[in-house]
């Protein structure tokens, strides 16, 4: 069972960066993570816009419908409502989801960050037993 370990642990190490500057790896992470951050506004951004302005439309339409008579509880209409819904529900869904991926990456970067200063400051001591 510690063989097993050991390959694991060494096929994570092998996958970790080796930058040569820390620092500038920690910069670039910086920016990938905030370059994430702003895709992730503006996905979220336009589909909220297009839904309020799609239901504030509807709830005029009612209320004009209801000023004026109109019978307002047609098929079309209340389809569309709920094309709307289910519209908006998988652009919900499918935020979080891309958020989640988001933080999750975020927890990555920030753990190979320490391990990097761990590792560095280890071979600044010279005593780096196996890493």
């Amino acid at each position: 069972m510690e063989k097993t370990n050991d390959d694991i642990r060494e096929r994570l190490l092998a996958r970790m960066p080796q930058p040569e500057n820390l620092a500038g790896y920690r910069e670039e992470t910086a920016s990938l993570l905030a370059k994430h951050e702003k895709a992730l506004f503006w996905e979220r951004m336009p589909p909220i816009v297009a839904f309020v302005s799609a239901g504030a439309i509807v709830i005029a339409h009612w209320v004009w419908a209801q000023r004026t008579g109109a019978a307002i509880a047609n098929q079309t209409v209340w389809f569309g409502v709920g094309m709307l819904f289910v519209a908006g529900a998988i652009t919900g869904l499918s935020y979080r989801i891309n958020r989640s991926q988001v933080d999750l990456l975020k927890e990555i970067k920030q753990v190979q960050l320490q391990v990097l200063e761990l590792r560095a400051s280890m071979e600044k001591s010279g005593n780096a037993p196996g890493l």
